[in-house]
């Protein structure tokens, strides 16, 4: 799993990015990447791309932090999905430098990213919306490469010092829920729960929240606090069996296919009663569902549930690699615009550069100028078509109409995305449903 967080740099730009640069801690500069400039002068680039600034703000760049379990994940790998996680988050519009740490107990990456884009010259807003899109990310990505991930909600808004503690072992909150978990299956009512909790050593606190403290503990926790999962209400209904999560969203369709409950390896179907008939209510509605739902779509045989689910499938995945496409052609056409914009803009420094009488004098006091002129200059020798730069205003035009059609390929690939998930829920619905039969036939014979 990776644990995210992000902060601004107001000053000392060159200090940052020195720091997270360094040889000792990045296996001599091996574990370093950049996008959209040269790590060796990326402060010179950020601040002429600052310079173009649409708005003024007082952040020079913003500075993310991606942190690894110990052990979970190699050098190479932890680095490489550092570039992913930059790539989606930022678009392509952004220049950031990546280094990977390896020099504490667990390996981290920081990405230091101009906080405005190159392309329009908008700034970056750092917020609530814009961190959880980057840990969301962060989590795909970690499932992608077969680590482990966060449970969603679980750990929402933790620092990497509450984690860490969880993982080792010493946070109340993970001992709480813990105790609690195994304390409901137990309990009669919520008294009983309260009185068990006491048994377990437990101090508890009663008022408008119910809360816990350990012995050692300096302050109470209140139960509301571990999630809604462990609100007094929650608690109450767990242990009648009648609890049911709330939808993340208030417009999730309630007439949705769900998933049949696994009654016969369900650990809760055992330990409470109450949830086992809840269970086998729902299982009930979603098998009723999933028959509506063929019947609807006019599916009459299993082959032909499981063409149309290879048929989603396929769509799924080729309008996926046509956004990977669409998105690396935009990243490209994006720093080729940048370069020829850096290069138009710098080449009259350049030319009186080499007009000047005393040029090692006029280079020092505009070296910055300089160095981002030659460096745009080397990177479109490969660009030029006969000697002449590629025109900015239609490679402007050209990246609109690409970034229309990757909005397109967004939207059906959500679309698709969502079926896929459908007909894989009524698929594995079917063969649950289909397995009863069998399985009832064997436990007869078993008895006889």
């Amino acid at each position: 799993m990776a644990v995210t967080k992000i902060h601004p740099i107001k000053s000392t730009l060159n200090k940052a990015l020195s720091y997270i640069c360094n040889p000792d801690k990045t296996d001599e500069k091996i574990l370093i990447s950049s996008y959209g400039c040269s790590y060796e002068t990326a402060d010179l680039e950020f601040t002429f791309t600052l310079s173009q600034a649409r708005q003024k703000g007082n952040n020079l760049a913003h500075h993310l932090i991606q942190s690894f379990a110990p052990g979970e994940v190699s050098y190479e790998k932890a680095h490489k999905i550092g570039q992913e996680l930059a790539d989606k988050v930022l678009g392509g519009k952004y220049e950031y430098v990546i280094s990977t740490h390896i020099d504490k107990g667990h390996i981290h990456n920081h990405i230091i990213f101009c906080a405005v884009d190159f392309i329009d010259h908008h700034k970056y807003n750092s917020n609530k919306q814009s961190y959880y899109q980057i840990r969301n990310e962060s989590d795909r990505l970690c499932r992608e490469h077969g680590l482990s991930v966060v449970t969603p909600g679980q750990n929402k808004g933790k620092k990497y010092a509450e984690w860490d503690a969880e993982r080792k072992g010493t946070s109340w909150k993970a001992k709480l829920k813990a105790v609690i978990d195994t304390t409901i299956p137990q309990a009669k009512d919520f008294e009983d729960f309260l009185r068990l909790m006491e048994a377990a050593g437990y101090e508890i606190k009663r008022g408008k929240y119910v809360s816990f403290r350990a012995p050692g503990q300096e302050r109470f926790t209140r139960a509301k606090t571990l999630g809604e999962a462990y609100t007094e209400e929650a608690i109450k209904e767990k242990i009648a069996g009648t609890y049911r999560a709330k939808p993340k969203t208030a417009g999730k369709d309630k007439e949705a296919v769900s998933l049949l409950i696994d009654l016969e390896n369900s650990i809760k179907a055992a330990q409470s009663k109450g949830y086992e008939k809840w269970a086998k209510i729902h299982n009930l509605k979603q098998a009723a569902k999933t028959m509506n739902f063929l019947t609807e779509h006019d599916i009459l045989q299993y082959e032909q549930l499981q063409s149309i689910l290879n048929k989603v499938h396929g769509e799924c995945e080729q309008t996926a690699a046509s956004l990977k496409d669409v998105e690396k052609r935009l990243s490209d056409m994006a720093l080729l615009m940048k370069n020829v914009s850096a290069y138009q803009q710098t080449k009259p420094v350049y030319e009186a550069c080499q007009k000047a009488r005393n040029k090692e004098k006029f280079r020092q006091e505009h070296e910055s100028s300089l160095i981002i002129y030659e460096a745009a200059a080397k990177t479109l020798q490969a660009a030029r078509n006969g000697g002449r730069l590629p025109n900015i205003k239609k490679l402007q035009s050209d990246y609109k109409q690409l970034m229309e059609q990757k909005d397109r390929l967004y939207e059906e690939y959500a679309k698709l995305k969502k079926k896929v998930k459908q007909y894989d829920t009524i698929k594995q619905n079917v063969d649950g449903i289909l397995r009863q039969p069998k399985q009832a036939e064997m436990e007869q014979k078993a008895r006889e």
